[in-house]
């Protein structure tokens, strides 16, 4: 299964308070995330993360890439440091990628753009970095933890999550 999420920022305080995450202390974050990624992406699903995957001062990137389940691919967020993008365990790294996913053209990119390739055509727009905080644009869709329950979340959640107006709990299992 291919899974989408963005913005975890392992390890970065600023997140509890800026974008005022349920937790008390970053131990109890980054547990919680681990855990609700775990619980949705098994051990052969594909996840694209959409950039700000961890803070530089938090350790070793491989060793948290390690305790994530899945094929991790990274599109390179602006709070990205080499210590990052050059680590083992990702499958790839690049700042944008495109793919066919489900009959869907999807433009990634950490950033949301005012307009994609293919748009006219129909192509999806899947991005990070606004935290929740952009207008909903037709076929443009936040990707990133904080709009998303806090976990990564699959395609057909995503699309569907626009049409029913409700966020998916973190707990939701596809």
């Amino acid at each position: 299964m291919l899974f989408f999420t963005g913005d975890t920022h392992f390890g970065d305080p600023r997140v509890l308070r800026i974008d005022r995450r349920p937790f008390s202390n970053m131990a109890e974050h980054d547990a919680e995330l681990i855990g609700n990624w775990n619980r949705v992406v098994g051990k052969d699903d594909e996840v694209w993360h959409l950039g700000d995957f961890m803070s530089a001062k938090t350790g070793d990137c491989a060793e948290l890439l390690a305790s994530l389940n899945g094929l991790k691919h990274l599109i390179v967020g602006n709070n990205d440091p080499e210590t990052t993008t050059g680590s083992q365990g990702w499958t790839s790294v690049q700042h944008y990628a495109e793919l066919r996913a489900h009959d869907h053209h999807l433009i990634l990119c950490h950033y949301a753009f005012r307009t994609w390739n293919q748009m006219g055509k129909g192509s999806i727009d899947l991005h990070g970095h606004s935290h929740g905080r952009l207008k909903p644009v037709p076929r443009q869709f936040d990707v990133g933890v904080d709009a998303q329950g806090l976990r990564p979340v699959s395609l057909a959640e995503v699309l569907s999550s626009r049409k029913s107006g409700k966020v998916p709990p973190a707990d939701a299992v596809p």
